[in-house]
């Protein structure tokens, strides 16, 4: 048996309980019957005393020789096991009963009385008596008393039948509780062998949840619900570097064919250098994924930021607007910034200013020629709302849930040509996060869209 089981130790825990329960209860009722019975005896032996007291006011005490025969026709001490004494305040004993029949004290051992009441004498042989003392009249007193040893015996065998049904009961008991207790952890031993199947290949699987309404159904939900979180991280890495590897694929190849081709044409200088100039875009693109991707690796291991200042997103903003007009201008787009009043929030600016970099530069790249684009800062409530908008080509419906994923296109081939990688809306996502705050889209096909950004204002 394993004695650092939890079943162990709860069946030790309830069975040492038990056991001093009915040790203390077993006590209590010992003393308790026992008190029951000296005043019970007490009170008997002061009403036998008040009878012969009423037996004596018959019979005059000037004539002592008449009381042993009053006495012992009425009471037959020595033959019924108990002391009578009559005696006088100067010690003189008027009637003293004989030593008993059946032995159980010595009578002539008992002391004489000091006063009138009841009291109890333990004989050199540990035999114990209840005495009772009244006064027949002035100077003159009645003794009466028996031994407790009867009664004693009585109590011994009552405590002997209550230690047996309390044994059948306590055995009764913890048998009872170890079934209960076997019943109750029996779903503890169903998760143990559920959670040991369960590995990185099948997280599809479950825990059974015991319909119990306890803490174990509680258990088991949460436990599943961790399992749950689990088989979507290892989903998410799984898509992660299934997209990583595609993304990094179409350079790869593309180098591949350059290079084949470079070794191919020998000495023309001219068609090596265009192909050198496209090697060049493919390594600075294939740059671009290593540098997001490490973004995105940092930003997942918490470390969303290294300076923490207070600074103005307004400004920010349309300082970085000003930076990528030239872009806009190229394309024949228009950019408006409203940030018409100051607004602090907490943060790293690189990171807040990556954030704004790449949504602008999303709204610029997939605007037409001709369009526009409108940022806007304003303070709502507690929080910080960075706006950009544009009227660009939109984002479909189902699409919009996505657009936050790493590698998302929701146009693959137009994306690749205009050099998106499907990972900046994935940054912009993990910053505002670390940040404490959250992302929205807003997009309807052919009529643009909104990303709303939404940080805590500072305090």
């Amino acid at each position: 048996m394993n004695t650092r089981s939890l079943r162990y130790r709860l069946v030790l825990w309830y069975a040492t309980w038990l056991i001093a329960v009915f040790a203390i209860a077993g006590v209590l009722l010992h003393f308790g019957l026992r008190q029951y019975l000296e005043r019970n005896l007490a009170a008997t032996e002061r009403l036998r005393a008040e009878r012969i007291v009423l037996l004596l006011h018959r019979a005059p005490l000037a004539a002592p020789r008449d009381i042993p025969a009053e006495i012992t026709a009425a009471f037959a001490p020595e033959a019924s096991g108990r002391f009578i004494r009559l005696s006088r305040s100067d010690g003189t004993v008027l009637y003293q009963s004989g030593q008993p029949a059946d032995q159980a004290f010595d009578a002539g051992s008992i002391a004489r009385p000091r006063e009138v009441g009841t009291r109890k004498e333990r004989q050199r042989d540990g035999v114990e008596l209840i005495l009772a003392t009244v006064a027949v009249e002035p100077g003159v007193f009645l003794e009466t008393g028996e031994s407790l040893a009867p009664a004693l015996a009585e109590l011994r065998r009552l405590l002997i039948s209550l230690a047996l049904g309390f044994a059948a009961v306590g055995a009764v008991a913890l048998g009872g509780g170890v079934v209960l207790l076997r019943r109750a952890l029996r779903p503890v031993e169903e998760i143990t062998r559920s959670a040991e199947r369960i590995t990185s290949q099948n997280l599809s699987e479950r825990l059974p949840v015991p319909p119990s309404g306890d803490e174990f159904e509680l258990l088991s939900q949460a436990l599943n619900r961790m399992i749950t979180r689990l088989e979507e991280a290892f989903q998410h890495n799984r898509r992660f570097l299934a997209d990583a590897s595609h993304e990094l694929r179409t350079p790869l190849t593309v180098l591949r064919g350059e290079l084949e081709a470079l070794v191919r044409r020998g000495d023309r200088v001219a068609e090596q250098r265009g192909s050198a100039g496209d090697l060049l875009e493919e390594v600075e693109r294939l740059g671009v994924i290593v540098e997001n991707l490490f973004a995105l690796s940092r930003l997942d291991a918490g470390q969303a930021y290294t300076t923490h200042t207070r600074f103005d997103l307004a400004r920010l903003v349309a300082t970085t607007s000003e930076q990528m007009c030239l872009l806009a201008e190229d394309k024949g787009l228009k950019i408006a910034c409203d940030t018409p009043a100051p607004v602090l929030v907490d943060g790293d600016p690189a990171r807040i200013k990556q954030v704004v970099v790449n949504l602008l530069d999303n709204a610029i790249k997939y605007t037409p020629s001709g369009g526009g684009v409108k940022l806007g800062v304003a303070a709502r409530a507690e929080e910080a709302v960075f706006e950009v908008t544009d009227n660009g080509v939109g984002i479909p419906p189902d699409a919009q849930a996505h657009v936050f994923d790493r590698f998302f296109r929701v146009d693959p081939a137009r994306s690749r040509d205009v050099g998106g990688a499907g990972i900046g809306l994935s940054i912009v996502k993990a910053i505002c996060t670390a940040h404490h705050g959250r992302v929205e889209v807003e997009s309807a096909p052919g009529h643009g869209s909104c990303f709303r950004v939404c940080l805590p204002l500072a305090r």
